[in-house]
């Protein structure tokens, strides 16, 4: 496992963000007709030849998609060439303890790290056995203490789950239960910069107060912005990077991949 590096305070850092990669245990398990383990792979390669400086990887949940041992051994496996440290967090369809187990020797669920400036905070949204979020006291502690003991940092706060609506009907119901919380300690933090998370596999960039709100494209399937119901979207599997700076200012953008084409099966209920 790579180390961290250690870039100067006055030096900007590079995240990509990889998620909803939604692995099977078997390599070519497919999600709503998409072969996830395929488009995750070249998602990865267009990682590789786009940002050669990378400091830190967010895996911002639903890295499996059945909760198995066999779909984070792959991910870690397909991720490690990009040579940067990485972070996981849960989203609504991993499995704790089978996550736990392929982490053991690792740091990749630690939850506070300190890059550059900034601090970057991993908050677990997961409920066992729910689609929604919630983050439970422990997490909703982690946050605040991680806040309070850096001051002088400026701080980007990851989870799976969507805090505000999204404008897409049907997922306002599937995304984190207790905002409130959330923005309550954020409100009072000034060096809280931004939330960034997943879940919704598409691209959402607005601002609130001092906070900007960043959601990311999955690495396999879409879904349609703006719909009403449950539909997938034409875009394709992409991923995002971050350029932080000292000041707390952010850059970022969407970078897609293209040449994948497949039909989608809607007879899969959900995702």
């Amino acid at each position: 496992m790579p180390s961290l590096p250690i870039p100067s305070a006055d030096s900007s850092v590079l995240l990509v963000q990889l998620s909803d990669s939604h692995l099977f245990a078997e390599a070519d398990g497919k999600l709503l007709g998409m072969d996830t383990c395929d488009s995750l792979q070249r998602v990865i390669e267009q990682v590789q030849q786009e940002q050669p400086q990378i400091d830190l990887i967010l895996a911002t949940g639903d890295l499996s998609q059945d909760g198995s041992v066999a779909s984070y051994e792959r991910f870690r496996q397909l991720t490690a060439p990009i040579g940067a440290p990485c972070r996981w967090l849960a989203g609504n369809h991993d499995e704790t303890p089978p996550m736990q187990a392929v982490c053991k020797d690792s740091e990749l669920l630690q939850p506070v790290i300190d890059l550059g400036a900034w601090r970057i905070i991993m908050l677990d949204s997961s409920i066992p056995g729910a689609v929604p979020g919630f983050l439970a006291d422990s997490q909703l502690e982690l946050l605040q203490r991680a806040l309070d003991e850096a001051p002088q940092r400026h701080h980007l706060v990851c989870l799976h789950h969507h805090p505000v609506a999204i404008g897409c009907k049907w997922m306002d119901p599937i995304g984190l239960r207790n905002p409130d919380a959330l923005f309550a300690i954020l409100d009072h933090h000034p060096q809280a910069r931004a939330v960034l998370w997943g879940h919704i596999h598409q691209e959402f960039d607005q601002p609130r107060g001092n906070l900007r709100l960043l959601a990311s494209p999955s690495t396999c399937v879409q879904f349609a912005p703006g719909s009403e119901e449950f539909q997938v979207g034409s875009e394709a599997p992409g991923y995002r990077w971050l350029r932080l700076h000292a000041d707390g200012t952010l850059d970022t953008g969407i970078s897609r991949v293209t040449g994948i084409h497949f039909e989608v099966d809607y007879s899969v209920k959900g995702y």
